[in-house]
């Protein structure tokens, strides 16, 4: 008799996991959703911009309310206060929010590596000539401005003794800065607003990637308490995500991305031209799918523990602020 029992048992637990593999294989429901997504004006948007141009949200019964922000201490803002629903940021910005700001943000997917270069002005012929100057940033302990302030610092340059840091905004604000004074001399840029301060003048120092190693920038983040009760939608998102970031390294849609890229941004066909070629460069443009880069947030820690102190200098490991079973899931409907 307790034979039989234990074997009923055993057999009514391996129906019940695999019908729960079964269910957890299937892609959530297709029930309306408006998600409102909080990005930066950039190139690297094109994966949001293919899947929105393409149909990828709509035929998973999402609307997407896109929201421009000015800089990224108002998108941390904003998601936290439950003004935005997910934010394309630099992965840094979520745990700034959580290490910072002490509310509880998580990183649920990947994007690109920030595409990153250090500008500066014409006249500036090497790094100590920033000396006495100001470097423009975003905001000045998060993210690309961390970055800078670490090739700076490798230069014998420390902020606030041999320069000041001046925060300005997004990238393309910090273009406009480089015009506006001769005291503003490096700043960080990527495109396609890389290509339009060459076209003013401004010169490149080089590429973060070769200059600091691999960097994950640009990662969707979302507020956890959101994403666990929002789950099916999230899913459905990055899934679209994914098909937009595939549509843009598809070398077949090269001239579809472009044009995409001058609607969305007014760009000339040439900056548009230059930015694509950049987005598909292993490595510094949008990783394969979109994919979250681990080595490049390892970097991003180290990074912010050595320039702000954070952690008493030593980094954490990554997994306090990643979820990324989302994104795994998601990879699995994704359209290939």
């Amino acid at each position: 008799m307790t034979f039989k029992l234990t074997s009923f048992l055993m057999l009514a637990t391996s129906a019940w996991l695999v019908g729960c593999a079964g269910t957890a294989s299937k892609p959530p429901a297709n029930d309306p959703a408006t998600l409102r997504v909080n990005v930066f004006r950039s190139a690297t948007n094109i994966p949001i911009y293919m899947a929105e141009e393409k149909g990828a949200y709509a035929k998973r019964n999402l609307r997407i309310e896109l929201q421009f922000t000015p800089n990224s201490s108002e998108q941390r803002a904003g998601l936290a206060a439950g003004r935005s629903d997910i934010a394309h940021t630099a992965a840094d910005n979520a745990v700034a929010m959580v290490e910072v700001a002490k509310v509880d943000a998580v990183i649920v997917g990947g994007g690109d590596s920030g595409l990153l270069e250090l500008f500066v002005r014409p006249e500036i012929r090497t790094l100590a000539d920033v000396r006495g100057k100001a470097m423009v940033v975003d905001a000045p302990n998060t993210a690309y401005a961390l970055v800078a302030r670490k090739i700076l610092k490798n230069a014998g340059l420390i902020d606030g003794r041999d320069y000041r840091l001046l925060p300005i905004g997004g990238t393309e604000s910090r273009i406009k800065a480089f015009s506006q004074s001769p005291d503003h001399a490096v700043g960080m840029l990527n495109p396609p607003w890389t290509y339009l301060a060459q076209s003013q003048g401004a010169r490149s120092f080089g590429l973060v990637k070769d200059i600091y190693g691999p960097y994950q920038a640009i990662a969707p983040i979302a507020m956890r308490s959101w994403a666990h009760s929002n789950s099916g939608a999230l899913e459905r998102y990055l899934a679209a995500y994914i098909e937009g970031c595939r549509m843009t390294l598809d070398p077949a849609n090269r001239a579809e991305v472009i044009a995409v890229l001058r609607k969305r941004l007014n760009l000339s066909e040439e900056v548009a031209s230059r930015s694509y070629e950049g987005l598909i460069q292993p490595g510094y443009g949008l990783a394969r799918d979109c994919r979250f880069d681990m080595a490049g947030f390892r970097n991003a820690l180290a990074l912010r523990a050595e320039i702000e102190g954070q952690w008493g200098g030593v980094a954490p490991e990554p997994g306090k602020y990643l979820e990324l079973g989302y994104f795994e899931r998601a990879l699995k409907f994704a359209s290939p």
